[in-house]
């Protein structure tokens, strides 16, 4: 079975498609790059599966379960199996890295002082961010708070884990890092990864399968190398300009 099945999605604001008719599945411990140039609805996608807005129609399952659609209760007991990587990390200013994590971590589960503090360093070390726990995020570069980020996303060990734009602000050396992050997360943990770029580079590093979203459809899906010989226009544009700029 698929971890993820996502069947015939629609969504518009104001009247302007956005998702029209998206088609996707992802295997259990699979990840997933959807990419597309900015403003494809990359992110609504994401949205969209975690419940955060509700599409005009469609179908997502997660594990067999239908989201759409999904009453409150149980839409939060899913959200607890997904860690969400937020573009720009989302971290409060006010609170130090360890309370970022123990904050997220409360939110869901009652836990001894001793044993929170034991998961989020754990979370932390995995990121690299260990003897970061005492810094505020104004303290860390913009690679490090990504690092953060992501051992926030992972405090409640999830199955699925979404990446919205996981790379973007970073210098080349530093995205390669966050990257090579998420492919030693899927790699020992067996999580599901869905990641949203525009990056051409960051997918060819990190996807087992790629798939390709213009005008709110996935026009082409499969490998780098298979995607490198496909015939459709916008994915031989979408790479002619990535590999020559």
């Amino acid at each position: 079975m698929n971890m993820i099945e996502i069947t015939d999605l629609h969504k518009a604001f104001g009247g302007q498609p956005v998702l029209r008719g998206v088609q996707l599945a992802v295997a259990r411990g699979q990840m997933l790059v959807v990419l597309g140039r900015s403003g494809s609805g990359k992110s609504v996608l994401l949205k969209c599966l975690v419940g955060l807005i509700a599409p005009d129609r469609g179908s997502i399952k997660i594990d067999g379960e239908e989201v759409v659609g999904l009453p409150a209760g149980r839409l939060n007991a899913l959200r607890r199996r997904i860690g969400y990587v937020f573009q720009n990390a989302a971290l409060y200013d006010s609170m130090t890295v360890e309370e970022n994590l123990a904050f997220h971590l409360d939110r869901q589960a009652a836990l001894p002082a001793a044993e929170r503090r034991r998961i989020v360093l754990e979370k932390l070390r995995f990121v690299g961010m260990a003897e970061a726990w005492n810094k505020y995020p104004a303290e860390l570069s913009g690679g490090m708070q990504k690092r953060v980020g992501l051992a926030r996303a992972l405090v409640l060990s999830p199955e699925i884990v979404l990446y919205d734009e996981p790379i973007t602000g970073l210098d080349p050396m530093t995205a390669a890092e966050i990257d090579e992050l998420a492919i030693r997360l899927n790699r020992e943990t067996g999580v599901t990864s869905i990641a949203i770029t525009h990056s051409l580079e960051s997918a060819r590093r990190t996807a087992d399968v790629i798939a390709v979203l213009s005008e709110g459809r996935i026009v082409a899906s499969g490998t780098f190398r298979e995607l490198r010989d496909c015939a459709h226009p916008f994915v031989q544009q979408y790479f002619a300009h990535a590999l020559t700029g």
